[in-house]
């Protein structure tokens, strides 16, 4: 129960990597608020939570929209009682596409949500654990954030933003004894990098198959990640056992190169 007592709030936590780590996180002691705009499964993740134990708060929150965000850390310490840790974890796919075919809106809506999302968050979170001297925030980045990602400006932009924000919060909150770090994953396993591989095949000719080895050729282990390999490295840079780490970007991605 290596986070026992502590209060998460994780963000995007209805499905995906985000509802793996909210129930690890409550395996391991921890109450969660699961955030995000779907709330038929941020009541499903809270259910299983609940189901073995744990304490959970649902909150459909637009992280894009302050007012929103600013309710949902109230609300979560009003019912919980406090917040020890942060997981950005809300994101949107954006549009597959060479950027002289990007609009504008699909611009502003994938860096208003994941990285415009991850400052709010922070931004009325930090200040209560940089107050009570201790806490986590963990951004859940990706390889797209330390490599060149075609076809894919505005998500690649808005991971790499996070780990910017990442290496200055940490700067900002390390002397109140607060950790920032990322997590870097490859491609996961899930829906999401399966829809990835039908966008890039229908804007590149190739066949779905020739994407998927497209992926996959570049990682060490040529495999994909799971939604728990990430989960995983959340709970320990959550634990006390990361306590000096800080500023780092985490990569859970199966040997991911270019």
């Amino acid at each position: 129960m290596r986070l026992r007592d502590q209060v998460a709030i994780v963000t995007g936590g209805g499905r995906g990597i985000g509802e793996t780590i909210a129930l690890r996180f409550a395996a391991e002691g921890a109450a969660i608020t699961v955030a995000g705009t779907g709330r038929e499964h941020l009541e499903a993740t809270a259910g299983r939570i609940r189901e073995r134990g744990g304490r959970a708060l649902v909150s459909v929150t637009d992280v894009s929209d302050e007012a929103a965000v600013e309710a949902m850390v109230q609300a979560t310490v009003g019912v919980l009682g406090h917040v020890d840790i942060l997981v950005n974890n809300a994101g949107v796919s954006g549009p597959t596409a060479p950027v002289g075919a990007v609009a504008l809106a699909e611009w502003n809506e994938t860096l208003g949500v994941n990285l415009t999302g991850a400052f709010l968050c922070a931004k009325h979170v930090l200040p209560l654990l940089i107050a009570q001297r201790s806490g986590r925030v963990i951004n859940i980045a990706s390889v797209a954030g330390v490599s060149g990602y075609p076809l894919r400006s505005p998500y690649a932009a808005s991971k790499w933003g996070m780990i910017g924000l990442t290496r200055t919060w940490a700067l900002e909150a390390g002397e109140a004894g607060v950790t920032v770090n990322a997590i870097a994953p490859g491609p996961v396993t899930g829906p999401r990098i399966e829809q990835s591989i039908r966008r890039r095949a229908e804007h590149s000719g190739a066949s779905e198959d020739e994407v998927r080895r497209g992926f996959l050729e570049p990682t060490a282990l040529r495999r994909f990640v799971e939604a728990e390999d990430v989960a995983a490295a959340a709970v320990f840079l959550a634990s006390g056992e990361a306590r000096n780490i800080t500023g780092e970007t985490v990569s859970v991605s199966s040997g991911f190169h270019l």
